[in-house]
């Protein structure tokens, strides 16, 4: 590869460059991460695999920029991240619903916040409710949705926000083995159609 093919190279839409983190538990220090270098480029579908407890879910949480690393560098196309932005959509495995709000006015919930017209709103809440499946459900409120419904409910508002990267912590963990295997299997279609980054957080190696 040539310099000039090098200097043409996009910049990755995530890089973390000799991360580290420290947490201090009980008077103790705690090392949740050493040293990690992560590429990820526009696009890709990423795992982050491993056993409870090995820092897979604080790595997420800095990248999502609700941590900070202790060293290291995290950045999103050069720009160094320096907290949470509605172009990195955090995804968890509780859902984090408002319970108050009906199924199209949580998924609309952050274009809401950007004051747009209603029709625009309206517009976006219809495609991202029709795009998960739930337009029949669209005046449910989520104390009367299947764990299913809402995990997909959460998928859903983070991509009507008009996210870059979706992060996924855990998130079909508490769900049974059928309804985490159509889950699996809608995520993959949702990333095909919108092309969105997912950086997907699990200790199951068959979602890997």
């Amino acid at each position: 590869m040539s310099d000039s093919d090098l200097r043409r190279k996009p910049l990755p839409i995530l890089s973390i460059e000799g991360v580290s983190k420290r947490f201090s538990v009980g008077g103790k220090t705690v090392q949740a991460l050493s040293s990690v270098d992560l590429r990820i480029d526009k696009g890709e579908f990423v795992c982050l695999i491993g056993a409870s407890g090995c820092g897979k879910s604080t790595l997420l949480r800095i990248m999502a920029g609700f941590e900070t690393a202790s060293s290291g560098k995290v950045s999103m196309y050069g720009a160094p991240i320096t907290g949470p932005g509605p172009e990195r959509g955090m995804v968890f495995q509780d859902y984090g619903l408002f319970p108050w709000l009906t199924v199209k006015e949580n998924i609309g919930f952050g274009p809401k916040q950007r004051h747009l017209p209603k029709a625009k709103l309206d517009e976006i809440a219809a495609h991202y409710v029709d795009m998960v499946g739930l337009s029949a459900f669209a005046g449910y409120y989520p104390g009367q949705l299947s764990g299913g419904m809402k995990q997909r409910v959460a998928i859903a508002r983070v991509l009507a926000n008009d996210c870059e990267v979706l992060l996924m912590d855990e998130p079909f963990g508490a769900l049974d083995a059928l309804t985490r295997e159509k889950l699996q299997q809608g995520l993959l279609e949702i990333w095909a159609r919108t092309k969105v980054t997912v950086v997907l957080v699990t200790h199951a190696g068959e979602e890997g």
